[in-house]
């Protein structure tokens, strides 16, 4: 029986992680938020009583993991898969000072993670998915969801020619499944996108269809002059254009990754949409 922490047990993929746990496996779900049966605390509690497992599945912030591990006496973790994100390679060249230092801490935190498995003898796998939606409560396509049915209108970038390649949470759960015990995978890292690549507009008027929403043209140069007052990120309207896409061959290859296409109407769970 293998036994598996799962450090971010109550996000995304978590809800989607959870149920798809196989039987050979004890899951110990690990949140900040208390639930019964759960483990109760904070990666950067250094007083925690953390239990022993010999694998781990870090859903969470990267280089809070990281730093756990690093801190962690505890050698008996074997196996580690671990999130990061594509912001470590789109953002790595951001005019946002913000921006790169995002990308700087997730390629640093990778690293950490990578240095310490090989020490220590963890096969360590690392995925970096795109815009993930599928539990109504990332912070990308959720509030854009939310806002279209609240209002009832659905701002549109014209000229959003970018492309974008949405990944459902469940999608993620089950590539946390397939490389558990695939050999394949030690050691790699995997970028992973959706089963379709659209336009940033494209994928906007796929969300206004399924809520109803008046479609509302935005010229980039109306977002240009907001994003000099401030109001939103200059490097955002600018990536507005620039493709934000994974290539899946390896994962295909490796552990048969085969994402669904993108549903919009996913991005907003039912119990979500109704409330």
């Amino acid at each position: 029986m293998r036994t598996l922490l799962v450090f971010g047990a109550s996000g995304a993929v978590g809800r989607f992680l959870l149920p798809q746990v196989p039987a050979h496996c004890q899951a110990i779900p690990v949140s900040r938020q208390r639930r019964a049966g759960w483990v109760c605390a904070d990666l950067g509690d250094s007083g925690a009583a953390w239990p022993d497992a010999d694998a781990a599945i870090s859903l969470g912030p990267l280089d809070a993991f990281a730093a756990w591990l690093k801190r962690r006496a505890d050698r008996s973790l074997r196996r580690v898969i671990a999130f990061s994100s594509m912001s470590a390679d789109s953002k790595r060249d951001s005019d946002d000072a913000k921006e790169r230092a995002i990308a700087l801490r997730l390629t640093a935190s990778e690293e950490t993670l990578r240095t310490i498995s090989a020490a220590r003898g963890i096969a360590l796998t690392i995925f970096r998915p795109t815009l993930i939606y599928g539990a109504g409560i990332d912070r990308s396509l959720a509030p854009i969801a939310k806002f279209m049915r609240r209002w009832r209108i659905a701002p549109i970038p014209v000229g959003a020619t970018g492309l974008r390649q949405p990944v459902h949470a469940a999608d993620l759960a089950a590539a946390c499944v397939a490389v558990l015990e695939t050999s394949a995978t030690f050691g790699n890292i995997y970028a992973l996108g959706g089963g379709e690549r659209l336009s940033f507009r494209s994928m906007l008027m796929r969300m206004r269809a399924e809520n109803s929403a008046l479609p509302v043209p935005i010229p980039l140069s109306v977002l240009a002059v907001l994003a000099r007052s401030g109001s939103i990120n200059k490097a955002a309207i600018r990536r507005l254009r620039v493709p934000l896409i994974a290539d899946n061959t390896a994962a295909a290859r490796d552990f048969g990754y085969a994402p669904r296409p993108f549903i919009a109407g996913d991005v907003l769970p039912v119990a979500q949409a109704q409330s």
